[in-house]
C-alpha cells in the first residue's frame, strides 16, 4: 500500500451538512443514480480496490462518488504522482467533495460518466488506468447504461480494468457487450449484499 505524504486532508467546513445527510439527499433528488442509500462497507471497498495494481495505477477515475466512500481509501494508496478523477451528475455530491477532500491529487468534476474520454483528457491524461462505478445500471435511462460502458472502454489502457459493484446482476449485460475477461464475486457483509465485477480490457 502506499501512503502519500499528501493524502486526503478531511474537514467539515461550517455550514456543510454531514456525509449521511449529504448522501440521504442525493438519494431523494436522483434516485435511479445512486445505488442505494447506504454506504458500502469497509469489507466491500477492500475486496472491491484488491486486484489494482496501485504501483502503475497513475489515472483512476470513479463514477458517482456520492459523498467520497471510495474517494479516501483510493487516495490512501494512490502514488504521489498520480490522479483520482470523481464525475457525478449531482452538484450537491461534488460540491461536497470539493468542501472537504483537500488533496492535490484529487479533481472532482460535474458531468457524466458519458463523458468519461473528454474528462480524462482536459485532465492531461491519454487514458485511465482503472474506472469504478457504483452507478446503478438497471435503472439507468435507456441506452445510458450502454453508452457509459463503450466510453469506458475506449478510455482504459491495454491491462486495465473496470470495476463495478451492484446489487443487480444485470450489470454484466452491460460488460459483456464491451469486455472479454470478467471477473466477479459477492460481498455478504455490506447492505445490501452487492456483486462485485472487474471487467479487464486485455
Amino acid at each position: 500500500m502506499t501512503t502519500s505524504s499528501n493524502a486526503a486532508t478531511r474537514r467539515k467546513p461550517r455550514g456543510v451538512p454531514s456525509p449521511a445527510g449529504i448522501f440521504l439527499r442525493g438519494f431523494v433528488k436522483h434516485p435511479v443514480m445512486v445505488g442505494s442509500v447506504i454506504p458500502s462497507s469497509n469489507k466491500l471497498i477492500r475486496k472491491m480496490l484488491a486486484p489494482i495494481d496501485w504501483a502503475s495505477a497513475k489515472v483512476v477515475v470513479e463514477y458517482g462518488p456520492g459523498v467520497g466512500t471510495f474517494c479516501r481509501p483510493i487516495l490512501e494508496r494512490l502514488a504521489p504522482d498520480a490522479q483520482l478523477i470523481v464525475i457525478d451528475t449531482n452538484p450537491d455530491f461534488i460540491d461536497y467533495l470539493n468542501a472537504t477532500i483537500l488533496d492535490s491529487r484529487f479533481s472532482a468534476v460535474h458531468g457524466s460518466a458519458a463523458d468519461v474520454e473528454r474528462i480524462v483528457a482536459e485532465h492531461g491524461h491519454p487514458h485511465a488506468d482503472y474506472v469504478l462505478s457504483g452507478l446503478p445500471f438497471s435503472t439507468l435511462p435507456p441506452g445510458v447504461g450502454d453508452t457509459i460502458a463503450a466510453a469506458t472502454q475506449a478510455v482504459l489502457r491495454p491491462g486495465g480494468a473496470f470495476l463495478v459493484y451492484q446489487f443487480n446482476p444485470r450489470v454484466r449485460d452491460f460488460l459483456d457487450r464491451q469486455f472479454a475477461r470478467i471477473d466477479h464475486d459477492m460481498e455478504w457483509w455490506n447492505m445490501p449484499p452487492a456483486q462485485l465485477w472487474w471487467a479487464w480490457k486485455d
